[in-house]
């Protein structure tokens, strides 16, 4: 009886140890995150004045208001807004299409062998693991050819391009995991290829589909080589214009905007996780188990 209660006592302790722990990397992680938003929240004279790590003494949403509208980009002052819709109008067709093709491509390398999938397959991985400044002449070089070149068009087939091998190795990892003798019945049935794929996998993708779209949508948003690289005065994504709000020398140095900016810049893909987060998680175990 005492070894019991000795052993719960220290269980006890065990976890309350190990919740201060978590609790304590919880507030380290969270914290630059908290003085972001109080200092976005602060007027300039408060932000000189008072303490880093204290709550604003007025709240004031002039620094939001600035950001998104009237900051400074180092050349003309001018907001995070068309910037912001120029990262939505790359961002939604670039993840369509490269999700939609990434099925494609996972299904027939996963359900139907063909002579060489191996090495296409082993290709596409290869192009992941390219670091993006070994592509940046090649790529401008297309998108010459193409007459893209430092417009949103351009942009999509950049992160349509490098998105595939992802998306297809997504794919392919969770149609592996789905029985072929499927495919053998709906065969039987008179199914071609694309009506399989339309009544069969694409309706048991949703999973995958989360995951796939959560990624995608994350790189291209928090992307910046290829959007300073490919892109022009009106076609810069939002990444650059808060590289140029944050390092602009011109005036007095405005903090509170600064955070305000980075929030705003970071809200899409933070909505996403807090929206979809689990799901990403349970579609990346998803089809683990074979394959």
């Amino acid at each position: 009886m005492i070894n019991n209660s000795s052993s719960s006592y220290t269980n006890v302790m065990l976890r309350i140890l190990l919740y201060i722990i978590l609790f304590l990397f919880a507030f380290y992680y969270l914290l630059p995150l908290f003085v972001m938003i109080t200092t976005s929240l602060k007027s300039l004279e408060e932000i000189k004045t008072g303490s880093l790590v204290s709550l604003p003494r007025e709240l004031t949403f002039d620094a939001w208001s600035v950001a998104w509208s009237k900051a400074c980009t180092g050349i003309k002052c001018e907001g995070l807004k068309p910037y912001f819709w120029n990262s939505i109008f790359i961002a939604i067709p670039a993840v369509m299409i490269s999700t939609f093709i990434g099925a494609l491509n996972g299904y027939v390398i996963a359900q139907w062998r063909f002579k060489w999938s191996n090495i296409i397959f082993a290709l596409l991985l290869f192009g992941c693991f390219i670091p993006f400044q070994v592509i940046l002449l090649p790529m401008a070089r297309v998108l010459g050819i193409l007459n893209l070149a430092g417009s949103i068009p351009g942009l999509i087939l950049v992160h349509v391009v490098y998105g595939i091998g992802f998306t297809t190795l997504f794919f392919r990892n969770f149609y592996v995991s789905i029985p072929v003798e499927l495919i053998k019945a709906a065969k039987i049935d008179g199914a071609n290829f694309f009506r399989i794929f339309w009544s069969i996998f694409l309706p048991l993708s949703l999973p995958i589909i989360v995951v796939t779209v959560i990624w995608q949508f994350t790189q291209i948003w928090n992307d910046f080589l290829f959007g300073v690289s490919f892109s022009e005065a009106g076609t810069q994504p939002i990444t650059v214009a808060l590289n140029n709000i944050v390092n602009s020398t011109t005036g007095v140095k405005e903090y509170n905007v600064d955070m305000a900016s980075a929030i705003i810049a970071a809200l899409p893909t933070l909505l996403v996780y807090i929206i979809a987060g689990k799901y990403f998680i349970r579609g990346l175990t998803a089809g683990s188990v074979k394959g």
